[in-house]
């Protein structure tokens, strides 16, 4: 199965890099026309030279995705260069640590401003572009922590969480009009941001003995799921949230699988050799 997102007007934000970069150079791959949103466009070089050397149209923008009159100008000004919204990729996050205790005002307000406030603004600006073609892709990240959060992420698990209820909110709202939305929960993708992979290595074992597939996650492999969303193939598919972990969680102590493969190739082991004189 092909998902032909070739010629697709697909709008990411937070994509100068993490995992947004990985989406957006991924939907380059599948010659859709990408628009990579920024805070800055400085960092979204890379862009332009991927869109030059595949000769494919898109743009590089700086947009504040808190504020929403330039959300409303960004969307506008994608309309009349390209003429349509096809997908909208709402990647964009930051993370604030802390117990309830010590989170500042300031921490709490900004991940809300940003995760929640940002997601709901950028979808406000592309729905009428939406239901004026009658289709589109509403996509936005959520996050593992909207399953079940961590000690220390109040701020961010919280936002999260609303990101999902305002994607099935969304999703019944714009379903008239051939439009869906999803979100996607990433779980464990090392990042810039979450610094698992700089970890010691007692901490990542503890971590990654939570995930049913025993390994950190790619962010191509989110970018996969984000693309199956955007295509036709998923054309039934709103008001999901889907799990993009590792399976993390998924029974109560996934590593016991582990253990017991161990022993059984130890004991297969033995059996090949035999008793020892």
């Amino acid at each position: 199965m092909e998902l032909d997102l070739s010629g697709r007007v697909v709008v990411v934000t937070g994509a100068a890099r993490g995992i947004g970069r990985v989406i957006a150079e991924t939907f380059v791959r599948e010659r859709s026309v990408v628009v990579g949103i920024d805070l800055s466009a400085d960092g979204l070089g890379w862009l332009d030279e991927a869109r030059t050397a595949a000769g494919l149209r898109g743009a590089s923008m700086a947009c504040d995705v808190t504020d929403g009159a330039w959300t409303r100008r960004l969307v506008t000004d994608v309309v009349e260069r390209f003429g349509r919204v096809d997908v909208l990729v709402n990647n964009a996050g930051v993370l604030a640590d802390g117990t309830v205790e010590q989170l500042s005002d300031d921490d709490w307000d900004r991940t809300f401003d940003v995760n929640v406030g940002g997601v709901f603004k950028m979808c406000r600006a592309v729905i009428p572009a939406m239901k004026a073609q009658r289709s589109g892709r509403i996509i936005n990240a959520a996050s593992f922590a909207a399953i079940v959060p961590s000690v220390g992420s109040a701020s961010y698990a919280a936002s999260k969480s609303a990101v999902v209820q305002l994607t099935r909110t969304l999703a019944g709202e714009v379903g008239p009009w051939g439009i869906t939305a999803n979100a996607y929960a990433p779980g464990m993708i090392p990042t810039a941001i979450n610094g698992f992979a700089e970890m010691p290595a007692a901490a990542q074992d503890r971590l990654l003995n939570t995930l049913s597939l025993r390994r950190w996650g790619d962010a191509q492999e989110v970018a996969d799921v984000v693309c199956f969303l955007a295509s036709d193939a998923a054309r039934y598919v709103t008001g999901t949230l889907l799990d993009v972990s590792g399976g993390k969680l998924a029974t109560q102590f996934p590593q016991r699988a582990y253990e017991l493969a161990d022993s059984a190739a130890d004991a297969a082991v033995a059996a090949e050799q035999g008793p020892q004189a």
